[in-house]
């Protein structure tokens, strides 16, 4: 009987949930990244065909009706143009016919994610047999040869998410989840802030002239990494302060669970299934790192969408973690005792 009042007392109903919650984190987490990376197939990959006359469109429609459409071909001018269109990442590959021999050139970017323009090489090579002609690749924006994979990028812009709600959820943990009122959430936003602008410098440097991980402009990747930081620190203050200590958790399935796997990492986004695929860009994770991929070798290019998305998710976060400050303000004012007399006096909470 003793064991059960113990019990009773030491797993209350609010913990019991918490674990539940836990539980359910963990589960997802699994769902989550299996789901996403167990089986990359690639789908609707933007591809360019250079062919003189008739034959580009009957290489288009042939590469069209691959099984299971890995290929959304389209038919580009000529072979500068296709090349263009690889570094503004409009296309992801494209295959540059040469009418007066038997073999083709390959146009890819290594940079953008080995996988992909393997993945390209690969299927290229088997279309162009069967038709007996051969294909040499050109990779027009190669990955470093530090950059195993394509991964750095990934993973540079998964330390600064990591640190963006690891600060806020610290934040959180020791001066209370919820702001007490407006100044305190700026404090805690300001503080956020300068963190953010350390961090981002801090990953610049270490990935670039300190590991030589990464090429392509150390203040663009400050400014990157900065952006990351914030927009993901201050989505979880705001989730704190809507929820509580539940926030952490809520920035856990948003950012790690949801954000990492679709974000375009190990696999870029046409090789991931249609959930995860449509997720990735809108999240920070996927946003921060299709701009450090362009910082890094496509010359800047295709960055305004991604960087719109990062922008949007700290302006969220700070007009959310604001407004419910101020709401939580109020109500406690809502509840005080008016002893004011003569103009003199104050309330009592």
């Amino acid at each position: 009987m003793r064991f059960a009042d113990e019990l009773k007392s030491a797993v209350t109903p609010r913990a019991a949930l918490l674990v539940i919650g836990v539980l359910a984190l963990q589960l997802l987490f699994i769902a989550s990244y299996v789901g996403a990376l167990h089986n990359p197939k690639p789908r609707d990959v933007a591809f360019g065909v250079v062919a003189p006359g008739p034959a580009a469109e009957q290489t288009a429609d042939r590469l069209k009706k691959l099984p299971g459409e890995p290929l959304d071909p389209r038919v580009i001018e000529n072979e500068g143009v296709a090349r263009h269109k690889i570094m503004t990442r409009d296309i992801d590959g494209a295959l540059v016919v040469d009418p007066q021999g038997t073999t083709d050139t390959l146009l890819v970017a290594s940079g953008g994610g080995t996988a992909l323009s393997r993945t390209l090489v690969e299927l290229t090579a088997k279309v162009e047999g069967a038709e007996k002609r051969a294909v040499k690749t050109v990779d027009v924006a190669p990955a470093s040869k530090q950059d195993f994979n394509g991964l750095s990028s990934f993973y540079l812009v998964v330390g600064w998410c990591v640190g963006g709600y690891l600060c806020a959820s610290i934040l959180a943990i020791s001066a209370g989840s919820r702001a007490a009122n407006v100044p305190r959430a700026v404090i805690r936003l300001g503080t956020m802030a300068l963190y953010s602008i350390v961090g981002g410098l801090g990953g610049a440097v270490i990935i670039g002239p300190i590991l030589g991980a990464l090429p392509g402009s150390i203040m663009g990747l400050w400014g990157l990494g900065a952006l990351v930081i914030f927009g993901v620190g201050a989505i979880t203050l705001a989730l704190q302060a809507l929820t509580g200590i539940v926030g952490i958790g809520l920035a856990v399935l948003l950012i790690v669970i949801g954000g990492n796997p679709s974000a375009g990492g190990a696999f870029p986004l046409p090789m991931l299934p249609p959930f995860w695929e449509a997720i990735g860009p809108w999240l920070p994770p996927g946003a921060g790192t299709w701009v450090a991929r362009s910082i890094a070798y496509f010359e800047g290019n295709a960055v305004t969408g991604p960087l719109l998305v990062l922008a949007g998710w700290a302006v969220l976060g700070v007009a959310v973690t604001i407004a419910l400050s101020a709401r939580h303000r109020n109500k406690n004012n809502s509840g005080s005792i008016d002893l004011t007399a003569g103009g003199f006096g104050k309330g009592i909470a």
